[in-house]
């Protein structure tokens, strides 16, 4: 197989950084880009003259394509991927996959049946950080983990299809999803509306995986700093990530508490506290977008499953539908059930098994019966 022909459909504010990746990889090559706003297929032309630009799905799935990456509104992903995918090109989507559970479902089977690629840019996943933080996990250097923090908080870019914790949660449960490697078993979520009623700007979800280990996400765009930090907290070590340190992005701390081996000691609830080094691991340079795009040309190529393919989107989007519907309910807990169809068949599959939830919601952010807009490729 030769160059992967690409279309980029969405150019506002990620499309032009998957155009950028995607024309600087060595195994792709942008040949179009879809948009329905004319000023921005003039802007990005400024910059990629030689790149075809048409204003509509329909222009741009008469062209000579193996592949597209969708960068438009959450509710509009499921439609032009099915399109697409019927239409026999292997598909990246922005995160999250879809707008709910069994849109999502629908994109994997479709997938499935099709033998294409569906993979979802859960960036973080190819940052050499991540990589870094579930090799540790995974080695036991911090011993048993007994809680995730996260915190992603600045002055957002308010949007009015989606609230806060579907904006920027899906980065962090992502993360937590890759590095632990296990479902979890409820969720809880708590938010507020400040500057448009319908729609959460701030809130705080909180996830137990069982096994005494919960994880709590902080999301917020109202926040007059930037933040972007996770402890990942275990019983011989913590491990401290923070996005925005790049010459120290990760900190261990030899530091925790000790209790006591006997039944005496434990009884009488008695700890001792360790004070020990800190040391900060090398993490090589990189852009995880470009990794993210040589991976995606990679698995289409060889044919095998990506590392954020169709059903961990699907997993992400379950949590967000659950976290809304718990919004919905003032934080009321709901408990997941897990539906497990296995791994499927096809070389492209995930490696994980399926999962679904039994709750619903109608809408990401959106308050229960408003009716959908039509789906505009923007």
């Amino acid at each position: 197989m030769g160059t992967i022909r690409v279309g980029v459909i969405g150019c506002g504010y990620w499309g032009p950084n998957l155009i950028r990746n995607f024309s600087s990889c060595p195994a792709t090559e942008v040949v179009a880009v879809c948009d329905a706003d004319p000023a921005r297929l003039e802007a990005i032309g400024r910059h990629f003259s030689h790149v075809t630009r048409v204003g509509s799905l329909d222009e741009l799935l008469t062209l000579p394509l193996d592949a597209v990456a969708i960068a438009t509104p959450v509710s509009t992903h499921h439609a032009l991927a099915e399109r697409c995918l019927n239409h026999g090109l292997h598909v990246l989507v922005e995160k999250p996959l879809a707008s709910t559970v069994p849109e999502a479902m629908a994109l994997l089977d479709l997938a499935e049946r099709c033998q294409r690629v569906l993979m979802v840019d859960h960036t973080y996943l190819f940052s050499n950080s991540v990589r870094r933080i579930k090799a540790i996990v995974d080695s036991g250097e911090l011993g048993d983990l007994y809680y995730v923090d996260s915190v992603r908080i600045n002055l957002g870019l308010f949007q009015n299809d989606i609230n806060v914790v579907w904006d920027l949660a899906p980065h962090d449960l992502s993360i937590v999803d890759h590095v632990l490697g296990r479902e979890p078993r409820s969720i809880s979520a708590w938010g507020c509306a400040h500057a448009d009623p319908r729609v959460e700007d701030m809130a705080y979800v909180n996830v137990d995986y069982d096994d005494r280990l919960l994880a709590n996400f902080h999301v917020n765009w109202l926040s007059p700093v930037k933040i972007r930090q996770m402890i990942f907290a275990g019983s011989r070590k913590s491990l401290i990530f923070n996005e925005l340190n790049a010459t120290e992005p990760i900190k261990i701390y030899n530091r925790g508490i000790e209790l006591g081996e006997g039944p005496d000691e434990r009884r009488q609830f008695l700890i001792n506290y360790r004070s020990g080094d800190v040391w900060s691991p090398y993490v090589e340079p990189g852009e995880p977008l470009q990794e993210a795009v040589r991976h995606f040309a990679e698995c289409i190529r060889e044919e095998k499953p990506p590392l954020s393919g169709g059903a961990l989107g699907l997993r992400v989007v379950r949590l967000l539908e659950a976290a809304t519907r718990s919004l919905r309910a003032q934080g009321g807990r709901i408990v997941l059930s897990h539906s497990h169809q296995g791994a499927t068949t096809h070389g492209f599959a995930d490696s994980r098994a399926n999962g679904s939830s039994q709750i619903h919601a109608d809408r990401p952010g959106r308050p229960a019966g408003q009716k959908r807009r039509p789906v505009r490729v923007r």
